[in-house]
């Protein structure tokens, strides 16, 4: 990440994972970027909410079937673009666009909706796709969240201008796969849910 004078307040971000490009980028999202990112400057531990539809949408699910959902991207598949916890739900940032097709492709799939009324696709959660006309309220960019919100943070936090996106294809096989994955049990505490243990110079 380039730092330059003007910019101080980005020196700060690594404790979150957050670049200055992954902040330009979140805050493009919005109709007034410059102000955002004065926002921010201002207030950087505070969560902000940003519109979908236009930079990203964001498929929200429950934070167990999302954590399967992570695993299967970037244990079998291409990765994923920037992910947060909020308020015990997970958010997978997606390409523009999501939001309206990945609700079809379950329903298509019998993995939706109709699907679970029918007695299949129980193994998928209702997922909550946000695209245009939605907002999203994110993590801080810096640090940790402000006292008693702990379980907002950043897992794969926005690291570029320009980040891959998964499409709604992309999800829809990760839900799937998440859904079939048998559950196994260890002897072994569970990693840290805060770190983030995605290497992101795996993405394809």
């Amino acid at each position: 990440m380039s730092r330059t004078g003007s910019e101080p307040f980005f020196d700060h971000l690594h404790a979150s994972g957050v670049t200055a490009d992954g902040a330009a980028w979140l805050a493009s999202a919005g109709t007034h970027p410059r102000g955002t990112l004065a926002l921010w400057r201002e207030q950087p531990r505070s969560p902000v909410a940003l519109p979908c539809g236009t930079a990203f949408d964001v498929v929200n699910t429950p934070a167990v079937f999302g954590r399967r959902m992570l695993d299967r991207l970037w244990d079998e598949g291409p990765g994923s673009g920037p992910v947060a916890v909020h308020r015990g739900r997970m958010l997978l940032f997606a390409a523009p666009g999501t939001a309206h097709r990945l609700p079809s492709l379950l329903e298509w799939e019998e993995w939706g909706s109709r699907g679970r009324a029918a007695g299949r696709g129980e193994g998928i959660p209702p997922l909550l796709c946000h695209g245009n006309g939605d907002a999203v309220t994110l993590p801080p960019l810096a640090g940790e969240a402000s006292p008693g919100r702990s379980d907002s943070r950043w897992l794969v936090a926005p690291d570029t201008r320009h980040p891959w996106l998964p499409g709604p294809e992309v999800l829809l096989w990760a839900a799937v796969r998440a859904a079939r994955a048998a559950v196994r049990i260890s002897i072994f505490p569970p990693a840290d849910q805060g770190a983030n243990v995605y290497d992101v110079s795996r993405r394809r």
